[in-house]
């Protein structure tokens, strides 16, 4: 798969129909209005303002986990940090705000800052994600849903395969391998053929 290792695999499945929406309802133009951008298929609130800072150099306002630390390290800090067991990003927000219209820097070159500092921050072992309300803990890979749902796919590319094939392929119980193959069909990635399950 071309987009291995890049996330989970229904990004593949957003990003095509992301592409039909713009050909079908954007006359093939990627939209700059984020209110547009939100309505494609995978975007978010975060993903469409990002877009539009990146890419248009629009001054729209919004976080992501980097210029998260940078703000909580430099605003929320020990002293503070005994009013605010959590920090909600709706207090970092308008920080952000006031501080992309100070620093009068173009939109693109202000984010990219943020986002090397706050990965510079984190290298340097400040890690403020827990104190985050946003903060939610990512569960172990290694035998997890997500693990299979992957190894599930590699083997679909290889050939279709039933869940006899599959189960015996991935020394993964029959239960967990159907119930990973609904799931995957749900969202479009795979889909069955008689006894076989393929790639869709």
């Amino acid at each position: 798969m071309a987009w291995q290792g890049l996330g989970y695999n229904r990004r593949a499945k957003f990003l095509q129909a992301a592409a039909k929406a713009i050909v079908a309802e954007h006359a093939g133009r990627f939209p700059k209005q984020v209110s547009a951008l939100e309505e494609l298929p995978g975007v978010g609130p975060y993903t469409a303002r990002a877009i539009a800072a990146f890419a248009y150099n629009d001054p729209e306002v919004f976080i992501e986990t980097n210029i998260r630390t940078v703000f909580m390290y430099f605003c929320f800090n020990k002293s503070t940090m005994i009013y605010h067991s959590v920090v909600s990003d709706k207090e970092i927000l308008p920080l952000v705000e006031e501080a992309l219209r100070k620093t009068k820097l173009e939109p693109r070159e202000f984010y990219a800052a943020l986002m090397d500092y706050g990965a510079y921050l984190k290298r340097q072992g400040i890690k403020l994600n827990t104190q985050s309300k946003h903060y939610v803990k990512q569960s172990k890979f290694e035998g997890s849903a997500r693990q299979l749902r992957g190894a599930i796919l590699r083997e679909l590319l290889k050939k279709p395969q039933t869940l006899s094939q599959l189960t015996k392929n991935l020394l993964r119980i029959a239960k967990e391998v159907s119930r990973e193959l609904e799931r995957l069909n749900k969202e479009g990635l795979t889909m069955k053929r008689g006894n076989s399950w393929l790639i869709a």
